[in-house]
């Protein structure tokens, strides 16, 4: 047993100096930085960035130690019946899709404007854009959300998994509170209304989540 939680400290340590690098390569400190020191090229910066927190991690989640105890391993016909959470969270998150540029998340909008001759430096590394419309009315995070509830419901859950899981969920968290940092900054009173109104990632009114 003793074997599994220095597993599972272990998993929290690296995801933890994960998180923090990714964090710190997301601000605008250090954006503003290569695009002092670069210029347009501050137009690859969001694609290389997703590319390396992709392959990173893929290797931490292959690679950190598994706890592989099982918490619990659902019987017929309650392995289906948990599917149905997960389908409603991958729903939800196609549907946000459609209001969310994912060309512009992964970088590749900068890189068709910076061939163009059309980007911006004082943009950074992404063109920020307030949405208030579909599932942005009932969560100021809907993909966070949705990523959560799929994530989440399993019909089989081991030590590993869930340390991951709770990981994700503590990142995914934290890291709104940076992302929205930016969008005040960008928007000011009318984000700050947004925020007011409506929950930050958990589609429910309850004050300790906003």
């Amino acid at each position: 047993m003793i074997k599994y939680f220095g597993d599972v400290f272990i998993t929290f340590l690296i995801f933890g100096a994960f998180a923090f690098l990714h964090s710190l390569l997301a601000s605008n400190k250090v954006k503003k930085y290569f695009a002092d020191n670069f210029g347009s090229l501050i137009a690859f910066y969001r694609f290389i960035y997703v590319l390396l927190a992709l392959i990173s991690f893929w290797m931490i989640y292959n690679f950190v130690p598994h706890a592989d105890i099982t918490i619990y391993d659902l019987p017929y016909p309650y392995d289906f019946l948990i599917l149905i959470p997960q389908f409603l969270g991958l729903a939800g998150f196609l549907w946000t899709l459609k209001f969310f540029s994912t060309k512009e998340f992964l970088g590749i909008n900068q890189i068709i404007r910076w061939r163009n001759k059309e980007y911006n430096i004082d943009e950074l590394d992404e063109k920020l854009s307030l949405r208030i419309e579909g599932p942005y009315k009932y969560s100021r995070h809907p993909l966070y959300f949705c990523s959560i509830v799929f994530l989440m419901f399993r019909p089989e859950m081991d030590l590993f998994y869930l340390s991951f899981l709770i990981c994700i969920i503590s990142y995914f968290y934290i890291g709104s509170i940076y992302e929205e940092k930016k969008l005040v900054e960008k928007f000011g009173g009318i984000y700050m209304n947004y925020q007011k109104s409506t929950p930050r990632i958990f589609p429910f009114k309850l004050k300790r989540l906003k």
